[in-house]
């Protein structure tokens, strides 16, 4: 049996969703006429009371779509030091929409209103416009921290004070949600653009969503095509997207319960310093006296993956083929090491 944490990325489609699949209805997603994919889109937008949605191969490419949107020469942008978008996107940011960033430190990603507040250029010829902020929920370098509606509603009331756009790499928001409570309209009211990612924690094997105005979308759509991803029968993929909405958003749950008894476990390595507080999907380990090229190296060897995530972390991230039976196992291995 191989053990592999590295990601939630790593699933593959169940039974259901590969009929779905393979049932789904198909057409010229460029010209607007795939079936599936404009019900997928629909779906989302509803889902959380928002105008419109886009259907996009990527994370990576919904949040610069939303970027690109939002900002441009000479603008810049608000986020955390250790945002996806600005840490993972392959300086997307300055490649695609040659904009600034201006990055601030938080407790596990997070940042506050004030902080925004503090970091917003004055209307001076020598610094860029801002014209942005951008949050992660939830956010994967604070070990899967989760931002709450609270917190999110001053930085709102901030930005349209201030007539910034608000984005939400929202990678993970499913997995927040089902914790807090809250629902997709209470956070669709809050942020210009958001973005969604259907081949995380929900098991689809590929696929994002960009949700927006109509007009932001129909720019949005514009976008997509010079960043190269119109597809065309898309509505393959599509279906594993409304599958994935329909039947594995509240088993994230179970993905959060095993990754609590996960980090308990690693706790108990006298090699193990720290683990981040586990509020979702995602455990990190901090080390001592053992490089995090070490440690996997033992932890391979008991065909467990993982992933280097600092200069003394290790990332383990539970997801839909880890069942009980990997956690029981992981267990044994670990102890073994």
């Amino acid at each position: 049996m191989i053990i592999d944490l590295r990601s939630d990325t790593v699933t593959r489609p169940t039974p259901g969703m590969k009929e779905a699949m393979f049932s789904a209805p198909v057409g010229d997603d460029v010209f607007g006429e795939d079936p599936t994919v404009n019900a997928l889109e629909e779906k989302a937008a509803q889902l959380f009371g928002m105008e419109a949605a886009l259907f996009c191969p990527s994370g990576t490419m919904t949040n610069q779509i939303a970027i690109r949107l939002h900002t441009g020469p000479q603008r810049e942008v608000i986020c955390h030091q250790y945002s996806h978008i600005y840490l993972y996107e392959g300086g997307g940011i300055m490649a695609n929409s040659l904009a600034s960033v201006k990055l601030l430190t938080g407790d596990l990603g997070k940042i506050t209103a004030s902080q925004v507040a503090e970091s917003i250029n004055p209307d001076d010829v020598h610094a860029p416009e801002t014209t942005l902020v951008s949050l992660e929920n939830t956010m994967n370098k604070g070990g899967g921290s989760i931002y709450t509606l609270d917190e999110i509603k001053p930085i709102h009331a901030l930005c349209k004070e201030k007539g910034i756009k608000l984005h939400l790499d929202g990678a993970r928001l499913f997995n927040a949600l089902v914790e807090t409570g809250e629902s997709p309209a209470d956070w669709g009211a809050h942020f210009d653009t958001i973005s969604i990612c259907l081949s995380k924690g929900l098991g689809c094997p590929i696929g994002s969503v960009l949700l927006g105005s109509k007009a932001d979308i129909k720019r949005a759509r514009k976008v997509r095509k010079v960043f190269g991803g119109g597809m065309r029968q898309a509505g393959f993929l599509a279906a594993a997207g409304i599958y994935a909405l329909d039947n594995q958003v509240e088993r994230l749950k179970e993905d959060h319960a095993r990754a609590r008894a996960l980090g308990e476990m690693l706790n108990k390595l006298p090699v193990v310093s720290e683990i981040f507080p586990v509020a979702t999907n995602i455990v990190i380990a901090r080390l001592e006296g053992i490089t995090p090229e070490e440690f996997m190296k033992k932890l391979a060897g008991q065909n467990i993956k993982s992933v280097k995530f600092g200069k003394d972390l290790v990332r383990f991230v539970t997801h839909l083929d880890f069942g009980d039976e990997h956690l029981e196992e992981f267990g044994k291995r670990i102890g073994e090491i």
